[in-house]
């Protein structure tokens, strides 16, 4: 069986798949008077095609036992799709290059914690993948008509182990 390396989360690594949504590095600006910094524009929500609207969701995950075998992946053509953990707990990303799907494109993250991702619509990804405990998030997704949903199985199953440092 074929493994996948995992990698330590960052913009720079991340950024065919989408956006890495973090503060670090992030400017803010002082609004309300004064009494709260906003940290602006960190994703980009991309949902309009075939009229789909933004939808905004509350996700409760329970965790994944390592290692974790891959066999298959989605991806979502209509829009683009964002995980933002309300903990700390890191958790896991799986992500193959949008288009028709190639296996050797895959890779996998491992997110600081506080970290969120922000996949571009078309991108393949595994379905949330919580590491150690349960963990809750907002997911800011697509809803409307049209089909937004695809899913791929792989030749051979991947295995993908996470020791707590990638």
């Amino acid at each position: 069986m074929n493994k996948l390396i995992v990698e330590a989360l960052t913009k720079d690594a991340f950024s065919p798949f989408g956006e890495v949504i973090e503060l670090d590095g992030a400017r803010g600006m002082l609004v309300n008077a004064g009494t709260a910094l906003s940290f602006r524009d960190l994703a980009r929500v991309d949902v309009g095609d075939e009229g789909g609207r933004t939808s905004i969701n509350f996700l409760r995950a329970s965790p994944q036992a390592m290692p974790l075998r891959i066999s298959a992946l989605e991806c979502h053509p209509l829009g683009s799709q964002a995980f933002l953990p309300l903990g700390d707990l890191p958790f896991m990303i799986v992500v193959a290059a949008p288009g028709p799907f190639d296996q050797k494109t895959l890779r996998a993250f491992v997110t600081r914690g506080r970290q969120g991702v922000n996949y571009r619509k078309g991108v393949w990804h595994h379905a949330l993948i919580c590491l150690g405990a349960g963990s809750e998030f907002i997911v800011i997704d697509r809803a409307g008509e049209g089909l937004n949903f695809t899913e791929v199985t792989l030749d051979q199953s991947l295995l993908v182990e996470h020791s707590g440092t990638p």
